[in-house]
């Protein structure tokens, strides 16, 4: 019987390399981590251009070489996390691709709220301050209606408001939007179902924005408190992926409270009496009917979206009144649509391809605001706001600034990052 050799010489051998290839690993990582890093978001330029209580609209400075749109698009994100996803990094942004395919881009940012905030309603934010942002843009254009591109609860907002004032609205935008909130596909949609908002807003007044922060974390915890340090740390010595991981990061933790109130009626009215896809939820006195949405509709949605699953969304292009709807399901997630590179060449650019499509129909009815003063109602509404209209629950201060901005310092993807895109 012969006896095994046991080759120590090649073990060892190997050891010695795998030492030396981990001690240049280490010292790569130690000159990246110490370096200088590059992680700053929203880069693009902008002005603020309109100004309301905390609430503030982006004008951004389109492409001079593209073919532009004659109607402006405005952005409405959640009142949950901030926009700045959308301009999460040079070479890979929503707004950058928009605005090199000739978009004229607004954007509202929701701002930080404060204890005085508590009491705004979905009312405040869809009647008062969308209502005054939009009809700013319509008298800056002298045009009557503009483009509106919604974002998960600012896509039901945007919903909500196209249903409210369709007249106003040109063409409507919806990307993981939810608008049917009766399903337990989502463990979102479960856990809505049992929450004591009434308890929350009584401790908190608002909701804290770490608070929403760590339940949505725990939706998928494995991947989402895990898996993506772990892969961290096997790309550590590399500088891109290091810079764009710290984006995400800084984007995931910078989360504003959402008003009590706001908050409330969403859980109460959307997630537990699902009233919206019903038509029969009301804001103030109002009564919010889909078959009064008869604009263009375009309806995106992930298909692994883990927060608004596919079947929260789909339902609602078959409840409007307009027959020029459009579904598109991508095989992604929540975020994915937004920062994956695979996805950054279909999202942003079929919208862009859509709206032109459109652009040509509805040409403006008066001159521009430098032209002449359009008399628009919408004008006095926001004059009304600013004293006190009843229509909204907190007394609001408008001013119209254009004293240009630099992009605002974030709190807080590379392919590397794309499967924790993917999944969130």
């Amino acid at each position: 019987m012969t006896q095994t050799k046991i080759p120590v010489d090649l073990i060892l051998e190997s050891l010695a390399q795998d030492a030396e290839k981990a001690q240049k690993r280490a010292t790569k990582a130690s000159d990246v981590l110490l370096g200088e890093l590059h992680s700053d978001l929203a880069t693009t330029p902008y002005e603020v251009v309109y100004q309301e209580d905390r609430i503030k609209l982006k004008h951004y400075f389109r492409s001079e070489t593209a073919d532009k749109l004659k109607t402006p698009l405005l952005t409405v994100y959640a009142l949950i996390n901030r926009e700045t996803m959308l301009d999460l990094q040079p070479g890979r942004s929503v707004v950058q691709n928009f605005l090199n395919d000739g978009i004229d881009l607004y954007m509202i940012d929701w701002g930080y709220p404060t204890r005085k905030d508590s009491m705004l309603t979905i009312d405040d934010h869809v009647n008062g301050y969308m209502n005054n942002v939009v009809d700013f843009i319509r008298e800056k254009h002298g045009i009557p209606k503009i483009n509106l591109m919604g974002i998960c609860m600012g896509g039901s907002f945007s919903v909500m408001y196209s249903a409210l004032h369709p007249e106003k609205i040109k063409n409507l935008v919806t990307t993981v939007t939810p608008s049917s909130f009766d399903n337990d596909k989502g463990l979102l949609h479960i856990w809505m179902k049992d929450l004591d908002v009434d308890k929350m807003i009584r401790a908190f007044g608002n909701i804290p924005g770490d608070l929403m922060n760590l339940g949505f974390l725990l939706l998928n915890p494995a991947r989402l408190m895990i898996d993506k340090y772990v892969g961290f740390m096997e790309n550590i010595d590399n500088k891109d992926f290091v810079e764009n991981f710290i984006r995400m990061e800084r984007w995931i933790f910078d989360s504003p409270d959402v008003p009590g109130e706001t908050f409330r009626q969403f859980v109460e009215d959307c997630y537990k009496k699902n009233l919206l896809i019903q038509n029969k939820m009301y804001l103030g006195n109002k009564r919010v009917d889909l078959k009064n949405l008869t604009m263009p509709l375009l309806n995106f949605y992930g298909k692994f979206d883990h927060l608004v699953p596919p079947e929260a969304c789909e339902q609602l292009t078959k409840a409007v009144g307009s027959k020029d709807v459009e579904d598109v399901c991508l095989e992604t997630g929540h975020i994915g649509i937004y920062v994956s590179s695979k996805y950054q060449r279909e999202f942003a650019p079929k919208i862009a391809k859509w709206l032109k499509a459109r652009d040509e129909e509805d040409v403006p009815q008066v001159k521009a605001r430098d032209e002449q003063k359009p008399k628009l109602p919408a004008a006095r509404g926001r004059k009304q706001a600013a004293a006190g209209s009843p229509k909204t629950k907190a007394a609001r201060s408008a001013t119209r600034t254009a004293k240009p901005k630099s992009p605002a310092p974030a709190k807080g993807k590379s392919a590397l990052m794309q499967k924790i895109a993917e999944a969130i």
